[in-house]
């Protein structure tokens, strides 16, 4: 592992931010689980979250759930993605909860809790606008009355996803239809739900305004306590720190260069067809990190001066004409990353991950 290229941690912040979060959820009855796929649950980071205060842990991947399981996490963890025939016997063994839609499934997991002498929780998801998993709503109340008469399964609650694939903002409107279901099936099929899961990082808004329904007491949040962030509505949230991830990466080569290549343009190296503004000659840097390291889009040069022109698998080239301090081979330029950055940079055997604390 080349340990020039770094990404930095601040678990300090990491602690604050989700103590913020899970404080202000606390206060309108909203429990939070730290959603850890984003850094692929490294376990100092979870920890921090732990300490920061969550309610519970949830993973999309099975791997990282059985990570954290032998590390000895033993907070409740819910599967976040839909699962998979193939491993219903792993689910039931190391996660206590999943999110389910589809019929089959729950079925199977409740045949091979039930051979394990388990007991497992479902979240049923319901599809209120966003169109990607769950049931749409007229289909709700059937599903729910055949998994009461499953062994094996535990209706936990009903929950929804918001903004991850349609780009559905939540509203009180649409968290609402999850309410009245519930109250609905409660009355219909005379079980109680414990859990109304409202979404994610992009709910926060509605905590921020106390317009969260009455009902709602449980959100996923990932984004948020990483990174202080709300991608689906473009805004750093005021009320937490943007700054507890930094990526640093190496410069390798400092030259002057025309803005345009010379010859006939074909396709770069992704197959793409590149294509160039004539700025006349610029200062150029190039740093020891590609798109085989990190998202290149879901990065950003912490100094607004310097401007990324491009990257190829190993080498990221930046502008830095209009850089005030001067750069040379050697030093580390830092950048800091959206939730795509983060995501793919932490799953980079090739870039180093390191850890600080005491600084807040």
């Amino acid at each position: 592992m080349d340990d020039t290229t770094i990404l930095e941690v601040d678990l300090d912040k990491i602690i604050y931010n989700t103590s913020q979060v899970v404080e202000r959820c606390h206060r309108l009855g909203i429990s939070v689980l730290g959603v850890t796929k984003g850094f692929s649950a490294m376990h100092q980071i979870v920890s921090a979250m732990v300490e920061g205060g969550v309610d519970g842990l949830a993973d999309a991947r099975l791997e990282n759930i059985i990570e954290l399981r032998k590390r000895n996490f033993n907070q409740e963890i819910t599967l976040l993605r839909l699962p998979r025939l193939s491993n219903v016997e792993t689910i039931i063994r190391y996660a206590d909860t999943s999110i389910n839609s589809e019929m089959t499934v729950i079925q199977a997991l409740s045949e091979t809790a039930e051979s394990l002498g388990k007991r497992h929780n479902i979240i049923l998801m319901v599809d209120v606008g966003d169109l990607r998993e769950g049931l749409m709503i007229d289909q709700v109340l059937d599903a729910v009355m055949q998994i009461s008469s499953l062994k094996g399964v535990r209706l936990l609650g009903l929950g929804t996803n918001m903004g991850c694939f349609g780009g559905i903002l939540p509203s009180p409107e649409n968290l609402g239809v999850l309410v009245t279901l519930v109250n609905v099936i409660e009355k219909k099929v005379g079980i109680k739900l414990e859990v109304i899961s409202g979404g994610g990082t992009s709910s926060l808004s509605l905590v921020e305004k106390n317009n969260v329904p009455v009902g709602i007491n449980q959100l996923r949040i990932g984004e948020g306590i990483l990174l202080g962030t709300d991608t689906t509505h473009n805004r750093k949230i005021p009320w937490l720190l943007q700054d507890a991830f930094l990526l640093r990466a190496e410069v390798i080569e400092v030259k002057c260069k025309p803005s345009v290549p010379t010859g006939d343009i074909g396709r770069d190296a992704f197959g793409n067809i590149p294509q160039f503004i004539d700025k006349g000659v610029r200062n150029r840097a190039i740093l020891a990190l590609g798109k085989q390291d990190v998202d290149v889009e879901g990065i950003v040069p912490v100094k607004e001066s310097i401007k990324i022109m491009g990257a190829s698998s190993d080498h990221l080239i930046l502008d830095i004409t209009d850089c005030e301090e001067q750069i040379k081979v050697g030093d580390d330029v830092e950048f800091s990353l959206s939730y795509s950055g983060l995501l793919s940079v932490s799953d980079s055997s090739y870039v180093t991950k390191k850890f600080k604390r005491g600084i807040l």
